[in-house]
Parts: C-alpha cells; structure tokens; sequence
C-alpha cells in the first residue's frame, strides 16, 4: 500500500527534560533494560473547516537523522488498524495517544509519522468546509513522502519513558489548490511538551457563531491558537514554553481584542483570563469587515506554500498578528477578511474581569495594516504598506518571491 510519510526531527527549544514523564503505566512494559516511547497527537484549529481528517498508519523512530525508510533500524508503532482522526477533536490541548514502544536505550533522531493514503475515491484523508457536509479528499503531495526534517535529537534511558506529543497545525497545513474546490496536505507539526500549561479563559456564548480565533503571540508571531468549545466558549491555549505572551482574539464584525503580557509562568502553570461567569466579549464593529486580497507568486514556481499576515502595533505595546492565511496552492491567490475599527487591549492583571480600553493609537492606525508573506523562512514585507481598509476593500496586495 502507498504510504504518505511525515519526517520528523524533534524542535531545538524542546529540551530532552520536557520529553521525559516519570516510569511506570507504561500499559503494562515494564523492563528495566529498555526504555519506552510513547506519542500522542494534538491540533491547533483549521482555519475554514468543520473537520480536518488524516489517517495515521505508523510512528516510526530511527536513530540516524540519515536513515531512509527503507533502512534497518526502524522501530514502529503500528496503529492496526490504521485510525482515522479528526484533528479538529484535537483543539484545548486534547490529546489522541497513538501508542507506545519499548525502545533500546540510546540516542534518536529521527521521527517518521505514517499516513494512509487516498486511494481511488477513498476519504482516508479529507476536510469538510465549514458550511458544508460535503467530505472533500485531501491531496497529499508525493513531496510528502520523504518528509519535513526537524532537526534535533532525544534520550532513552533503561527504565525511563520518553513522550512526544506532534502538534498538527491544521491551520497552516491545509491550503486551497486551483479554483476547483480542491485542498491540499502541506504538513506543519511541531513537538510539543506532555506536561499541560498554558492559558484559558471563557468567550461569551453569544458569539461563538462568529468564527471566534484565539492565539498566544510573541512579538508579532504566532506560537499557538485554539477555537473556543462551541457550547461553553471556554478556550486552552496549551502547552507554552515558560515566558509572556500577548493574546489575540478576533471574531467576525468585531474589534480585535489583546491582552498583553500574559505570564506562563512554568511547564506547569495555568494562567486565567476570564470566566464562565465573566467571560470576554469582542465589542460589536460599527462597521463590517473589510478584505485585503492579493496573490503571492513564486519565481521559478513551487509547491512550498505562502502565508500572509495583517500586523497592528500598540503604542508603548505589543506588536501582534491579527489574522493569517495560507495561500491558494496553485494561484498564490489570497483574502484576508479583517476589522475597519480600532481594536481594544487590556493589561494583564490577576484581578478579573479585565479592562479592555478601545486603542486609536496603533501603528499603521485605525482600519490600516502592515502586510507580510512568508515562504519558509523567508518573510517579505509589503512594499507599500500600510494597507487602509478604513473606507473599503483592497485588492491587488500582491507578493512576489
């Protein structure tokens, strides 16, 4: 069977302490001569969909950052049979355990996470837009078979447990492809740690059907994003490495919202912003959403995918990402949809509610934008920013790389 694979190497800025849980209910491993591993999946929300499903076959660990999939060494982890997940279940910092193995001891590198593929007019991996039941295959490009490296390396020890948590970011790794309806796979996942921390907090029931986005930011980039639950409107931005973060949230027709230096204080801290008793509320626009549409064109033409950002800044504050998106696969084409009103911030503080104050001092100003794309890691800054929205759409913000 043709098999898509995902090549991982675990991220620098987790360190081996972070990966190590403590021995023991290990699903019933118990040798002292190996070690164990264990992965589990989680999400960051898809932007526009109601389901993002991909189909986990493997989990494969070498310890050579060298070694092809077809050399010896391998050790897997086989899903039998092979599991069907809805990533978008996977939000809040939920959790699906793919499984475990004993490892012999010693150094790795190398990750490898093994997807089932379409076949025919199989669904084994596919999206449904929001507002439609219809199931749409998923392409998984062929690139995808020798794998996104990460590179970095882990420990196992005799009688220690290593856990890896791959964090897909549905958001980043599915772009439009044509003007046919078509979506494609262009994997983006991280290793997160598997201790729980973050930030939480409650959004107002009342506007949870307005495309409620969360995010953690820093200095402008995006570290992690969440959906609020649907019914209760709580949201987990889960898993952060220890520092401060500046929160993003944005709903349609609705000024954005920033609480600014969040403390997360350690790998296992938990820092408030509001509660179900008092959750945040986005202050309803005057006006409605405007776009900024454009294409980035790539020279020669490549499959890598472009993302484009709208950026606002603070006075004496954060600079911050209000919203993104990824790039039309095949045309480059793209519309952000975006607030025409100044947007609100609040100090962080320990005592709740948050006072959220109505900011007409940002950098570019009220209803204008700084505009970037990036392509892997090349970021180009629009040349005749800012982008004004205040009186209507625009179009033609175009890139070329």
């Amino acid at each position: 069977m043709k098999r898509h694979i995902l090549t991982l190497k675990l991220f620098g800025a987790i360190s081996t302490a972070a990966l190590l849980a403590a021995c023991g209910g290990g699903g019933g491993y118990s040798s002292t001569s190996n070690g164990t591993l264990g992965v589990a999946l989680t999400d960051a929300p898809a932007c526009g969909f109601d389901a993002v499903n991909v189909t986990v076959d493997k989990v494969r660990v070498h310890q050579s950052a060298t070694a092809s999939a077809t050399d010896a060494g391998w050790t897997d982890i086989t899903l039998s049979p092979a599991r069907k997940i809805n990533l978008l279940n996977l939000t809040n910092g939920a959790l699906e355990n793919l499984g475990q193995t004993p490892l012999t001891p010693g150094h790795y590198t190398q990750l490898r996470l093994v997807l089932d593929a379409n076949t025919g007019n199989g669904l084994a991996n596919s999206v449904i837009p929001t507002g439609s039941t219809t199931e749409i295959s998923l392409d998984t490009p062929s690139a995808v078979q020798s794998g996104i490296k990460l590179i970095n390396q882990f420990d196992v020890a005799a009688g220690q447990r290593v856990d890896v948590v791959l964090d897909f970011d549905a958001c980043k790794s599915v772009v439009k492809q044509g003007n046919s309806g078509n979506y494609a796979l262009k994997p983006v996942v991280k290793v997160v740690p598997t201790v729980l921390n973050g930030i939480n907090g409650f959004i107002n029931t009342a506007q949870l059907g307005q495309h409620v986005m969360v995010s953690a930011e820093q200095d402008g980039s995006i570290k992690a994003s969440t959906t609020p639950n649907a019914t209760s409107g709580e949201f987990f931005l889960a898993r952060l490495a220890p520092g401060n973060y500046d929160v993003v949230i944005t709903a349609d027709d609705s000024a954005t919202a920033v609480v600014a230096t969040v403390p997360v204080a350690s790998t296992t801290s938990v820092t408030t912003l509001s509660t179900s008793g008092a959750p945040i509320s986005l202050a309803a626009a005057a006006t409605p959403d405007r776009s900024i549409s454009g294409t980035v064109i790539l020279t020669p033409a490549s499959s890598v995918a472009a993302y484009v950002a709208a950026k606002q800044s603070f006075a004496a504050g954060p600079t911050v990402t209000v919203k993104y998106q990824g790039a039309n696969l095949t045309t480059g084409a793209y519309t952000l949809s975006l607030p025409s009103v100044a947007p609100q911030l609040a100090a962080y503080s320990t005592t709740l509610p948050l006072a959220f104050v109505t900011k007409t001092d940002t950098t570019p100003g009220t209803g204008k934008y700084n505009m970037e794309a990036t392509v892997g890691v090349i970021t180009q800054v629009y040349s005749f920013n800012p982008v004004n929205i205040s009186s209507g759409d625009q179009n033609n913000i175009n890139f070329s790389f």
